[in-house]
């Protein structure tokens, strides 16, 4: 019975020496698994910067940027500039 034991425990050290570690889990290169166990790619986050728009200038397609919103008009109005 001791060598039986002894002979299953050798083989099961075998075993799982034997078998290489896969770091992509089968799924290729830059690939990896996902939550739900599909591969998904190695994506890089890109980081765009976009500058904020410009008060008093035209947009087109949006209208005059000023107080956090764009305007569809403006006029001369006391020395200055008038949204509406």
């Amino acid at each position: 019975m001791k060598k039986l034991l002894l002979a299953a425990l050798a083989v099961g050290t075998a075993i799982t020496t034997a078998m290489p570690a896969e770091a992509r889990q089968g799924c290729g290169p830059r690939f990896h698994r996902g939550a739900y166990g599909r591969c998904v790619p190695n994506r890089v986050r890109r980081v765009v910067v976009v500058p904020p728009p410009r008060v008093g200038v035209y947009y087109p397609g949006r209208g005059y940027w000023h107080a956090n919103r764009y305007w569809g008009h403006r006029y001369r109005w006391h020395g200055g500039w008038r949204y509406r």
